[in-house]
């Protein structure tokens, strides 16, 4: 007893050639199909060039375009000179042109006798399987596909959508249950010959004459008729990717096909001169004995769909620029956004770079130019302090900035003195941790040598700015992690406050701060406020702040720091 190899050619016919003579060197007939599409001249060609083998037979020629029935038909009448021609086959092995063995073919022989018994198909009712890819799993089975799919889209699509407006469905022949599942199987003599010598064969035929995909269901489905012992399971290895489409093995994926213990693998690409060398060699590729095992790199290609799809976390490349709310999070780290901070207090942001050992800029939104970290006018990854370069697509210079600097923790200052379209960014973005002392710009408004008029006015504007950017930050759809204090709040513990901003930006609790950075004098400052109010601007973002700061100063209700999402 051997085993029978039946094989669908329809390009690389050279390499299709290199592989049948392995076959027959290894003891197995082979029956070639050779789609109708490729050129006459070009077949006479290849059927020449192996008449010196006593093992191969050509069957009769159909055309074979995916998704249709062609490929059942190439398969059927291969499948029966087969059966017909080589009686002492048990097993037959259905293969493409594009596929390779990995293993010496006296080891698949070995594993096969040890299984007399055995169909080894893949199997499974719509209901059981995740790859179908399109919508199209039930709908396959009870509706009509006359047109290509690649061909004739819109004819596809317009039939499908009219069947399904009026309601069609086709009736499923009685005493089958439809099932899918890889079109390479490995059939025994006894199971195929009832598949293909059935009396309702005709019936059957027609009905998966107008199923979608039928290769991947026909004999899928008429297997569970006769079959004694399925194994539903394929014993060559192909991979697919989010897309339904075939995964293409080149010269480096040699060591990552020797892992996976398979007989065969499709698809190769024709010009893998090191694979197809290195397996077509019983030398060279060892006897391992082992049962296949395609689970073995399935983390690796999951790992790789993940890659395609989703990206690196806040990296963004012209080969994948998601759409919006697509990406695999905005930025690649967390980061710190502070509001009010600098205003408050002189130096504030070396004195926090010394303090949690993370880097802290200024204003990097400034209206002006960027304020990196030391008054740089260039930054990691060659950011310019050029203001109108980063409002070109401040998202972007967001990103690339966190990009740029993985590995250190990065902060800057923010307020509504500063641009602000980057706000909805910050705020949908989980990486981001905003602590924000509202009401504090006021302070550099009171610090100002300006006429009361125009302070006023800008007060008004900036208390609208800010006010709107809490309301954003207070949305349920708000990922950053928001803490919030008013300024009258502040002030009463500021060093509270402090130890949690440098404990977050070093990513650990230290010590207590011994040292605080100085605060601007405050001096007059009720008195400031409570002018605007006279003047008809009433400033609320700041709290209760008395009008006298030597005063005993005391909130009605005292409010402690809080969450947002």
């Amino acid at each position: 007893m051997t085993v029978g190899v039946v094989i669908l050619v329809h390009t690389a016919l050279d390499r299709a050639e290199q592989v049948i003579r392995h076959w027959v060197a290894g003891g197995c007939p082979v029956v070639v199909h050779v789609d109708k599409g490729v050129g006459d001249r070009t077949y006479q060609a290849f059927v020449g060039n192996l008449t010196d083998l006593e093992n191969v037979r050509f069957s009769t020629r159909h055309r074979c375009e995916w998704g249709m029935w062609g490929l059942v038909a190439a398969t059927q009448d291969a499948s029966e000179m087969m059966l017909r021609a080589f009686p002492k086959v048990r097993h037959v092995y259905l293969a493409s042109g594009s596929c390779l063995p990995l293993r010496p073919v006296k080891e698949l022989r070995r594993y096969l006798d040890s299984r007399p018994r055995t169909d080894f198909i893949e199997s499974a009712t719509t209901s059981e399987v995740p790859w179908t890819v399109g919508g199209l799993d039930r709908e396959r089975f009870t509706l009509r596909f006359p047109f290509s799919w690649r061909k004739r889209r819109f004819l596809f699509d317009a039939y499908v959508n009219f069947q399904r407006r009026i309601r069609f469905k086709r009736r499923i022949p009685d005493g089958i249950v439809p099932h899918m599942g890889s079109q390479w199987w490995c059939l025994t003599r006894q199971t195929l010959s009832a598949i293909l010598q059935d009396p309702a064969r005709k019936t059957y035929d027609a009905y998966f004459r107008r199923v979608w995909i039928p290769d991947e269901s026909y004999f899928q489905t008429l297997v569970r008729l006769y079959s004694p012992n399925i194994e539903s399971r394929s014993l060559t290895l192909s991979k697919f990717d989010f897309q339904g489409k075939p995964h293409i093995f080149y010269d480096d994926h040699l060591q990552l096909l020797r892992r996976s213990d398979c007989f065969v693998a499709r698809k190769i690409w024709p010009h893998a001169n090191r694979l197809y060398q290195t397996f077509l060699n019983d030398e060279v590729s060892p006897m391992k004995g082992t049962e296949p095992n395609p689970g073995k790199i399935d983390r690796i290609f999951s790992k790789a769909v993940d890659r395609r799809t989703r990206g690196r976390p806040g990296l963004y490349m012209q080969s994948r620029f998601p759409n919006r709310y697509r990406e695999n999070g905005i930025t690649s780290s967390p980061y710190s956004v502070f509001q009010g901070f600098s205003e408050l207090f002189e130096n504030y942001e070396p004195w926090l770079a010394k303090a949690s050992g993370a880097r802290v800029h200024g204003h990097l939104f400034d209206p002006n130019r960027v304020m990196f970290d030391g008054g740089q006018t260039h930054f990691q990854g060659a950011l310019s302090d050029s203001a109108s370069l980063r409002d070109y697509n401040p998202q972007m210079f967001l990103t690339n900035l966190i990009w740029n600097t993985r590995g250190e923790r990065q902060g800057f200052q923010f307020g509504p003195m500063d641009t602000q379209p980057i706000r909805d960014v910050i705020a949908r973005d989980h990486n981001a941790t905003l602590a924000i002392i509202s009401g504090a710009w006021a302070v550099t408004l009171f610090r100002s040598n300006r006429d009361f008029a125009d302070l006023r006015q800008e007060a008004a504007r900036l208390q609208i700015i800010e006010n709107e950017h809490l309301n954003l930050l207070r949305s349920p759809d708000t990922k950053a992690r928001v803490r919030i204090w008013t300024m009258a709040d502040f002030i009463e513990s500021p060093m509270e406050v402090l130890q949690m901003v440098v404990d977050e930006m070093s990513g650990k609790s230290g010590p207590h701060l011994t040292e605080a950075p100085r605060m601007h004098d405050l001096q007059g400052f009720g008195q400031f406020l409570q002018n605007l109010k006279n003047q008809g601007m009433h400033p609320y973002l700041m709290g209760d702040f008395p009008v006298d700061r030597n005063a005993s100063f005391k909130a009605p209700t005292k409010r402690k720091p809080y969450l947002v999402r």
